[in-house]
């Protein structure tokens, strides 16, 4: 797994987000790191994290579940 921090502020945001879907070209201009957030998504994509739909994504419903467990 590549880029920890990357994908961590790209799922943060998805998940602020949520349910709306995010521009991907809006997500890597907000972190500034074009190719490592085009990286970052497609792990994430990859296991289930996020969907990606054209150019927007969204945290997956899993993303969503796991984030309101709240674990200590």
């Amino acid at each position: 797994m590549h880029d920890q921090p990357t994908q961590r502020a790209v799922l943060g945001l998805l998940l602020e987000a949520h349910p709306k879907s995010l521009a991907v070209p809006a997500i890597a201009r907000q972190l500034g790191a074009g190719k490592a957030v085009e990286r970052a998504m497609a792990e994430l994509v990859g296991v289930g994290l996020i969907e990606r739909d054209g150019d927007s994504v969204r945290a997956s419903a899993a993303a969503v579940r796991f984030d309101g467990l709240e674990l200590p």
